[in-house]
């Protein structure tokens, strides 16, 4: 009896979690990047929902065919309101932005945190009309996401009184290509990747710190090094980042940002764990605590005062 007990308390519990999960909520508002069309862009399209994939469970939101990015803006109440912001980039292979596993499930444990979220719908692949890379050194079709990263980036430190927001303590987080783009804009931050269009672009588009969750793709396959245009320096902001040893996208993406970081002096964490695989985002995975890296960012933001020091 015990034992039934037992595990229907935990598939009620899995259940629970799953429905969580699949009932994220809404956005506290949704805010243009740009004011007109995008950089290259002849169309302003918010994208298209992928169907959901049969065998996920709990179901994943993947958007397409994204012209016109937008910041979903994730605001914890009033009174636990510290003044961090955090811009999230989920990841997709810049085909899709999955927008809630790598997104508003990511928001909403910030919020708990007091941190104010605004994840990033970049602008994803074209099939019919993808504008030419003006930079042809950075990574394939990385530089609509970068664009769209540092404008947002500028935009949410111009407007930082609005939402509550110190603008000295405006962060990224970013999961897979999303952590490729949140990697460009940590160290990518002196030179604009499109021209200056308004006095947003006369602020500052780099962040205060930078959480890098499984990025994608940050070695150069010919080299074995890390890829040129990630250029660490010492004015690179203090960055965590979180991998699985047995991701099949490498975890020496993060192993080598780290050592650049170690070798400019810059402030880092890094967490490899032996298992979890890839594109878990916030969620937990079989036979893996890879679901804990977590509490580590949350014990780094405690360390850099980003957050309460008292845990709850």
């Amino acid at each position: 009896m015990k034992r039934f007990t037992m595990i229907m308390f935990l598939i009620f519990g899995m259940n629970l979690s799953m429905l969580c999960f699949a009932n994220a909520r809404e956005p506290d508002a949704i805010i243009d990047i740009w004011p007109e069309l995008a950089p290259g862009e002849t169309t302003r399209e918010t994208g298209t929902k992928l169907p959901r994939r049969a065998t996920e469970n709990p179901p994943a939101t993947r958007v397409k065919d994204i012209t016109r990015p937008q910041l979903y803006v994730f605001q914890p109440p009033a009174e636990k309101r510290n003044g961090t912001a955090v811009l999230i980039f989920p990841g997709g292979g810049y085909s899709y932005v999955v927008t809630d596993k790598e997104g508003s499930e990511a928001a909403e444990w910030l919020n708990g945190l007091g941190i104010t979220a605004f994840v990033v719908h970049y602008r994803t692949k074209q099939q019919k009309t993808q504008p030419t890379q003006t930079n042809a050194k950075l990574p394939p079709f990385s530089e609509r996401p970068l664009q769209d990263g540092q404008r947002a980036l500028s935009l949410v430190r111009k407007r930082a009184a609005e939402w509550g927001v110190k603008p000295y303590r405006i962060g990224v987080i970013g999961f897979s290509a999303g952590g490729q783009a949140a990697s460009l804009v940590t160290t990518r931050f002196k030179d604009r990747s499109y021209k200056l269009q308004d006095k947003i672009d006369e602020v500052s588009c780099r962040p205060d710190f930078s959480l890098l969750i499984y990025p994608w793709r940050l070695l150069d396959q010919k080299t074995g090094m890390l890829n040129e245009v990630v250029t660490v320096s010492k004015n690179t902001p203090p960055t965590f980042l979180a991998h699985a040893h047995n991701d099949s996208a490498t975890p020496l993406s993060s192993i080598l940002f780290y050592t650049a970081l170690k070798k400019n002096g810059v402030g880092a964490e890094l967490h490899i764990y032996e298992t979890g695989g890839h594109g878990y985002g916030m969620r937990p995975v079989e036979n893996s605590n890879v679901d804990t890296f977590t509490n580590r960012a949350e014990d780094w933001f405690r360390q850099r005062s980003l957050i309460s020091s008292k845990k709850h």
